[in-house]
C-alpha cells in the first residue's frame, strides 16, 4: 500500500510539473505496411507550424503545448497523409503511426519518391512505360531525356547528351553490373534495342553529375537500373507498328524468375524519310534475371542478355529541298548498291550476395561481355545540286545545275569485343553511418578491322581533283588489336546527423584506378551534403564537388595518320590520358501544395571545368574523337524542373535548360563543345477525359537548340554552323478496353488478365523535319554544299497490351 501511494504521489507530481510548464512530448515511430521504418517523414501540428521529421529509424519526437485536443499530421511523399487526433494531450505519450505506400500514377509512369532528395541522384519508379508515345519502340531512355540538363536530338537513338557532354561520358548499371553497348553504330537507324528492358525494371536512379564514388569513371552521369524480382506469376504481351514483346515473371519457393523478349522493327518510321529505298530493320532482344536463396543469408543472382541487331538498306532514290525561300536548292539521288550490318552482343553476369549480420552485406560479382560487330556497304551514286532560285521557280533542269557528280561508297569494318569484369563489393550500416567500398579487375580485348573508302567523281573530275592522278576523297584502314585490364576500387562513407538547425546527409569517397595500357593511375575523390532544414522542412539544399574522369576506351585511343602511300591508316596512341572534370553542383528543391494537389520544384547551377580534354566530332550518332589530349574547357548551366499534380490523379513535369559549353583545342581557338545547345526545354504531360480515366492521354515535347557542326575530315577549329533547333511533340492516346472490375474480366481465359489497353501514338505530330545530319557535296573547285539530313515526319502508331 506505501508502494502503491509513493507511486500515486509521484505521478501527481511529475503531471503537475509537466501542465505548470505547459508542454508535452509526443513520440514514436512511423513505419510503412510491411513494418520497415520510414525516414523524413514530416510530422506537424494540423494548422500550426510546430512539427519534427522522423529519422532513419522512423523515430520522431517532438513538443507541443498541453490542451484539450489537437490533430497530428503525417505527410510524406510516396504515401499516403495519414492523421491522428488526440483527444486530451496533457501528458507525454508514445504514438506509433504505420503509413501506406501510394503512387502518383502518370498511365505510362508510376512514379514513387520515398524520401527526399538529399544527393544528385533522382529516383523514379517506371512500371508501366510502355504506354509513353515512344518512336525507339519503349525505352527508360525516352524517359530520362525529360530530366532537367539531359538532351537528345534523334528520336531513333537512344542516345543522350548530359550538360554538354558527348553519349559516351554517361556510364549504365544494370543490376549493380556496368553494361556497354556497340561501338560501330554510325545512325540511330543502325542503333537497335536499347540494353535496358522497360518491361522488367523496377527502379531508375539518374544522376546528372557530382555522383558518388562507388560509380564507375565517367565525366557527365550516371544510369543506375534496377530489375524487379517478382512476388507472384505476373507478364504481359504487346504489339505495335514499331514491334512485339512479352515478358513473363515469377516467384516459386526460394526461385524468382523474369524473363522478356522483345522485337523491334523501324521501318515503318524510316519510310517518312526523304530517302525512297527498302529498309529491312530487325532487332531482337532476349534477357533474363533469376535471383535463387541458397540459404536465408545467401543469395545468388543472374542476369543473361541476348541481342541480334541486323539492318538492311538498299535505297533507289532521294530528292531533299532546302535552303531559304530565297534560295531554294534541290538535291536529288539515284542509288545503286546496299548496305548489310550485323551487331551481335552476349552479356551474362552473376552476383553472390552474403548477409553477415542485418547491418553488413558483402558480394562477389562477375560479368562477360562479347560483341560481335560487322558494317558492310556498297553504295553508288548519281547526284544532281539544283539551284531553283526563288520559291515559284521550278526550273530543274541541267541549266540550274549547281553540282553534278557520282560517288561510291565501299566498307568492310569488323569489331570484336570482350570484356571480363570480376570484382567484390560491400557494405555496413554503424550507428549513422554506412560504409560501402569495392574492388575491381576488368581485363579487355578488342580485335578491329576496317576497310571504307569512299570515291567521288564530279562532272568527270575525281575529288580531291589534281590534274595528274586519280585519287580517293577519303579512305580509312585498320588493324589493330588491343589487350589490356583496369583496377579499380572505392571507398565511401554515408554519413547522416542532426543539429538545432535540421538534417544533414553527407556522402564522401575516394576512387581510384589503373589502366595496364597507358600506365596512368588517376585518383577521384567526391562529396556531396544534403540540408533539410528546420525552419521549413519542404526546402531541401544539397552541393556536391568531386574530380570524375573520362578513362580512355578503344573508340577514342585511335588516331588517323598517313602512310608513304598517303592512306589513311588508324593507329592506337598508348599516350593517351584520361580527360579531366571538377563538378560544382549547388542545388534545392521546394516542395509545396496547391489546390490540395502536390508539387515540386527543383533547381540546380553547375560549373564543370575540364581538362585534358580529347576533342571529337559528331556525325549523327557517330562519334570521332582527335585522339589526343589536346584541349581544356568548362561547362556552365542551370537546370530547372517543375514537378506536380498538374491534373489530379496524375503527375507532369517542365525541365528547363540554359547552358554555355565552350573547349579551347590546341591552346589556338575557343569553339563551343559539340554537344552545348545553349538550351532545352522538354515536357511530359499526362491527362484523362474527365470522369472517365480509361482514355488518359501523354504528351511528350521537345526544343533545343541546334549543335554546332563542322565539314567532314575537319575540326572546329577549322570552322562549325549550328544545325537548326530541335523541335519534336509526340502524343499518346490510351484506351483501356478492360481492367479487373469489367465483368468481361470475370470469365474464362479472362479472368487471369489484369488488364487490356489499346492505343495510338502520333509521333511528330507537327510533321517537323529535324536535321540529324548533313550530307557534304564538293565541286572540283573544293567548294563544299552541306545538303540537310533530314529525320522522321509524322507517323502514326497503334498498339495493344495485355497485362496479367
Amino acid at each position: 500500500m506505501k508502494i502503491r501511494a509513493i507511486a500515486a504521489l509521484l505521478y501527481i507530481i511529475i503531471s503537475a510539473t509537466t501542465l505548470a510548464q505547459g508542454r508535452i512530448k509526443i513520440s514514436g515511430y512511423v513505419r510503412d505496411a510491411d513494418g520497415n521504418p520510414i525516414e523524413l517523414v514530416n510530422i506537424r501540428v494540423k494548422n500550426s507550424l510546430n512539427g519534427s521529421m522522423s529519422n532513419d529509424k522512423g523515430f520522431y519526437a517532438l513538443h507541443v503545448a498541453a490542451g484539450d485536443s489537437l490533430t497530428l499530421v503525417y505527410s510524406c511523399l510516396g504515401y499516403n497523409k495519414a492523421e491522428r487526433i488526440i483527444p486530451k494531450a496533457d501528458r507525454d505519450m508514445r504514438l506509433n503511426v504505420q503509413m501506406n505506400s501510394t503512387s502518383l500514377n502518370l498511365g505510362d509512369v508510376t512514379i514513387t519518391a520515398i524520401r527526399k532528395q538529399t544527393t544528385t541522384m533522382e529516383t523514379l519508379d517506371a512500371n508501366r512505360i510502355r504506354l509513353l508515345p515512344d518512336p525507339a519502340g519503349g525505352s527508360i531512355e525516352s524517359l530520362v531525356v525529360t530530366y532537367a540538363g539531359v538532351s537528345s536530338s534523334n528520336e531513333l537513338s537512344s542516345q543522350y547528351s548530359v550538360r554538354g557532354g558527348s553519349y559516351d561520358e554517361n556510364i549504365v548499371y544494370v543490376n549493380g553490373i556496368e553494361v556497354f553497348r556497340p561501338l560501330l553504330i554510325r545512325s540511330g537507324q543502325q542503333e537497335g534495342l536499347s540494353f535496358i528492358n522497360p518491361e522488367l525494371t523496377e527502379s531508375v536512379n539518374f544522376s546528372a553529375g557530382g555522383f558518388e564514388a562507388r560509380y564507375g569513371d565517367k565525366m557527365s552521369s550516371v544510369l543506375d537500373i534496377n530489375y524487379k524480382k517478382p512476388k507472384s506469376l505476373e507478364g504481359s504481351a504487346s504489339l505495335s507498328f514499331l514491334g512485339a514483346s512479352a515478358y513473363v515473371g515469377s516467384s516459386i519457393g526460394k526461385l524468382t524468375q523474369i524473363t522478356g523478349i522483345r522485337y523491334k522493327t523501324n521501318q515503318s518510321l524510316l519510310n517518312t524519310m526523304d530517302t525512297d529505298a527498302e529498309f529491312n530493320p530487325t532487332f531482337v532482344d532476349l534477357q533474363s534475371y533469376i535471383t535463387y536463396q541458397l540459404t536465408p543469408t545467401l543469395d545468388v543472382n543472374f542476369l543473361g542478355n541476348v541481342s541480334i541487331n541486323n539492318y538492311k538498306f538498299t535505297p533507289f532514290t532521294r530528292e531533299t529541298s532546302f535552303g531559304t525561300t530565297s534560295m531554294i536548292k534541290k538535291f536529288k539521288v539515284y542509288f545503286d548498291g546496299r548496305e548489310q550490318d550485323k551487331f551481335e552482343t552476349l552479356f551474362g553476369a552473376m552476383v553472390i550476395k552474403k548477409r553477415l549480420t542485418e547491418q553488413t552485406e558483402l558480394g562477389l560479382q562477375a560479368s562477360a561481355f562479347s560483341s560481335k560487330e560487322e558494317e558492310t556497304y556498297d553504295i553508288s551514286g548519281e547526284y544532281w545540286l539544283n539551284d531553283l532560285g526563288e520559291e515559284n521557280n521550278t526550273d530543274d533542269d541541267a541549266s540550274s545545275a549547281l553540282e553534278v557528280g557520282t560517288y561510291h561508297e565501299h566498307a568492310r569494318n569488323r569489331l570484336n569485343s570482350n570484356i571480363i569484369t570480376i570484382g567484390h563489393y560491400g557494405e555496413s550500416k554503424l550507428k549513422n553511418n554506412t560504409l560501402k567500398w569495392g574492388v575491381n579487375v576488368q581485363l579487355e580485348k578488342i580485335k578491329d578491322r576496317i576497310n571504307e573508302w569512299e570515291k567521288r567523281d564530279s562532272a568527270g573530275y575525281s575529288l580531291p581533283y589534281t590534274g595528274s592522278e586519280v585519287s580517293l576523297i577519303t579512305n580509312l584502314y585498320s588493324n589493330n588489336k588491343l589487350e589490356s585490364s583496369r583496377t579499380s576500387g572505392y571507398l565511401q562513407d554515408n554519413f547522416k546527423f542532426r543539429t538545432k538547425h535540421g538534417l544533414f546527409t553527407l556522402v564522401a569517397g575516394i576512387r581510384g584506378s589503373y589502366w595496364s595500357f597507358n600506365k596512368e593511375f588517376i585518383f577521384s575523390p567526391r562529396a556531396s551534403i544534403g540540408f533539410i532544414p528546420n525552419f521549413n522542412q519542404d526546402l531541401t539544399f544539397r552541393f556536391a564537388s568531386g574530380i570524375y574522369y573520362q578513362s580512355p576506351f578503344y573508340k577514342e585511343m585511335r588516331v588517323t595518320k598517313q602512310d608513304e602511300q598517303s592512306n589513311n591508316v588508324v593507329v592506337l596512341n598508348d599516350a593517351l590520358k584520361s580527360q579531366q572534370s571538377v563538378h560544382f553542383i549547388l542545388g534545392g528543391d521546394y516542395t509545396f501544395r496547391a489546390a490540395e494537389r502536390n508539387f515540386k520544384i527543383s533547381t540546380e547551377i553547375y560549373y564543370k571545368m575540364m581538362d585534358k580534354l580529347n576533342p571529337y566530332t559528331v556525325d549523327n550518332v557517330k562519334i570521332r574523337y582527335y585522339g589526343e589530349n589536346c584541349a581544356n574547357g568548362y561547362a556552365l548551366g542551370m537546370d530547372v524542373k517543375f514537378f506536380g499534380e498538374f491534373v489530379p490523379g496524375t503527375d507532369s513535369w517542365l525541365s528547363f535548360s540554359i547552358m554555355k559549353a565552350e573547349q579551347t583545342i590546341r591552346d589556338k581557338v575557343t569553339v563551343p563543345m559539340p554537344n552545348s545547345q545553349r538550351y532545352n526545354v522538354s515536357l511530359f504531360f499526362q491527362d484523362y477525359f474527365p470522369g472517365y480515366k480509361k482514355v488518359k492521354l501523354n504528351l511528350k515535347g521537345v526544343l533545343a537548340g541546334g549543335l554546332p557542326i563542322t565539314a567532314p575530315r575537319k575540326g572546329y577549329e577549322d570552322g562549325f554552323f549550328r544545325m537548326s533547333p530541335y523541335k519534336r511533340i509526340d502524343l499518346g492516346l490510351s484506351y483501356q478496353i478492360a481492367g479487373t472490375t469489367e465483368e468481361i474480366m470475370q470469365r474464362g481465359i479472362m479472368s487471369k488478365l489484369k488488364n487490356i489497353w489499346i492505343g495510338v501514338d502520333v509521333f511528330n505530330i507537327l510533321n517537323i523535319k529535324n536535321v540529324s545530319s548533313y550530307y557534304w557535296v564538293t565541286d572540283i573547285y573544293n567548294q563544299q554544299y552541306a545538303v540537310p539530313n533530314y529525320l522522321t515526319g509524322r507517323q502514326l502508331n497503334l498498339r495493344l497490351i495485355a497485362e496479367f
